[in-house]
């Protein structure tokens, strides 16, 4: 596995992300040249982590991935801002992770050509991400957490919570 993440790491930047992005299906060797490609260009990427197929990465270097990790179909995540995954995470899925906030300060601009602001996301270990949840800017998810599908975080998460809604609010204790 070492020498094929140095044979990869020999590639441009951009060439990996081209790669990422064509090696789509659902095999094994399209699974393994995500995790490649991840190895290369992600500041950080643990072991066994498994991104399924159709997956968006934005700012790479910005994403920190712990072990164990499954990122799963539809995912779109941007880490503008950093986005720091912890061990043991299960991603379903249809999710969202933004680490990134627009701004309207200048009246003059459109928004869409104010600046950005950076915030960080960081999802502690042990958290399952339900289907089609979104994960907003400058949230922290303790450990053991579930946010349920659908549920749109702007808060942190307490660690051993159950989290649902929109905005998405404390449900349970586990």
């Amino acid at each position: 596995m070492q020498t094929l993440v140095r044979v990869m790491s020999l590639f441009p930047k951009r060439s990996v992300a081209r790669i990422f992005r064509r090696h789509n299906g659902r095999g094994n060797l399209a699974v393994l040249m995500r995790y490649l490609c991840l190895k290369v260009a992600a500041k950080r990427t643990g072991k066994n982590v498994c991104v399924m197929d159709h997956v968006y990465l934005h700012h790479w270097e910005g994403l920190e991935i712990g072990d164990n990790v499954s990122i799963h179909e539809q995912c779109n995540i941007n880490a503008f801002g950093g986005v720091r995954i912890g061990n043991n995470v299960s991603i379903s899925h249809g999710v969202s992770i933004v680490s990134f906030n627009h701004t309207w300060i200048d009246g003059n601009v459109p928004i869409k050509y104010n600046p950005s602001v950076p915030g960080a996301v960081v999802i502690g270990d042990d958290v399952w991400v339900g289907c089609g949840s979104r994960i907003l800017a400058g949230v922290t998810i303790g450990n053991r957490v579930v946010i349920a599908a659908g549920a749109v975080v702007t808060k942190d998460c307490e660690p051993n919570s159950v989290y649902a809604g929109v905005p998405a609010k404390l449900v349970k204790k586990i």
